[in-house]
């Protein structure tokens, strides 16, 4: 047997599409825990969290068509199990072949500096906590996510990507969808992002208030020019 006789041909849509949902009752014979990425219409992500983080994607592409693709992918049903770890997403993924692929996603732990500029940013704005923890999305936050290869969302650098299809790009269709699929997911929850960014919310609430109160007590020991010694201020009066 050749190399290309194991090579997927080219299959419809339809046939995808049944494929997919086979092989996704085939796993959950196997994995009850089975979890798809099912989009209702044509919108893959509503929330503000899926959308920025699907609007990160753009930056990943090696090729123009590649995002287009894994969206087509991930809206016919194709991500028929995505887990998000810590640092990590693994999905399978049914494309042209007679079995689904699989997609590993790692993610580089963040950086210190970016570590110690979210600490900071957070520390200034702990009312909007609250709103984080409840899968909202803090206007507030929106410049530490979103800015361009310094936030929270991971740079080109930091992400790695593996499937087991036969496509020699590193972002293939199947990669696609899966990152895509993590969007969707976002959008039903929110925190998957700190985990999937390894990051323990808790833990940065707590360092934030640690890091605020160090800060209000250092200022507080400081003398100001406003602020005279007793011994200066009785002279004031005799």
């Amino acid at each position: 047997m050749s190399f290309f006789d194991d090579y997927p041909t080219y299959v419809s849509a339809e046939e995808r599409q049944a494929r997919a949902r086979q092989a996704l009752a085939n796993l959950r014979k196997s994995s009850p825990h089975a979890a798809p990425v099912e989009i209702a219409g044509q919108t893959i992500a509503t929330t503000w969290w899926g959308k920025a983080w699907n609007k990160n994607l753009e930056m990943y592409a090696d090729h123009s068509n590649r995002i287009s693709r894994g969206r087509t992918y991930v809206r016919q049903g194709a991500v028929i199990d995505l887990q998000i770890g810590d640092g990590a997403v693994k999905a399978l993924v049914q494309g042209s072949g007679r079995k689904p692929y699989e997609v590993v996603v790692a993610i580089d732990p963040m950086p210190e500096a970016t570590w110690q500029r979210l600490l900071h940013y957070c520390e200034g704005q702990l009312n909007s906590m609250e709103e984080l923890l409840e899968g909202r999305f803090p206007k507030e936050l929106r410049e530490l996510f979103a800015l361009r290869g310094e936030g929270l969302f991971p740079t080109s650098r930091e992400i790695h990507f593996d499937c087991s299809c036969y496509d020699i790009a590193d972002m293939c269709k199947h990669v696609t969808a899966a990152l895509c699929g993590i969007g969707a997911r976002f959008d039903e929850d929110p925190m998957l992002f700190f985990r999937l960014r390894d990051i323990d919310v808790d833990v940065l609430i707590k360092e934030s208030v640690e890091q605020k109160m160090a800060r209000m007590l250092e200022n507080a020991e400081k003398k100001t020019s406003r602020v005279i010694d007793e011994d200066e201020a009785w002279d004031l009066f005799f």
